[in-house]
């Protein structure tokens, strides 16, 4: 996989784990502020988007990850 590929599924994940944790409703809830996780993980994508510099494939590109097409 390369660099920005691994981004995306490690947000998706950050997401959906960060929603279930924080849900009401959910089977999984811990607490409410599992929430303020998803709006991070929310404002890091729109500032990769806006600015192309995202600090976890600077990261990943370190570690020796590929950054693909």
């Amino acid at each position: 996989m390369t660099s920005w590929q691994i981004v995306r599924v490690v947000a998706g994940i950050f997401i959906l784990v960060s929603l279930a944790l924080g849900v009401p409703g959910s089977p999984m809830f811990v607490s409410q502020w599992w929430l303020a996780f998803t709006a991070f993980v929310g404002a890091n994508l729109l500032q990769s988007g806006v600015t192309r510099w995202c600090v976890m494939e600077s990261v990943l590109r370190r570690l020796g990850v590929h950054k693909g097409d």
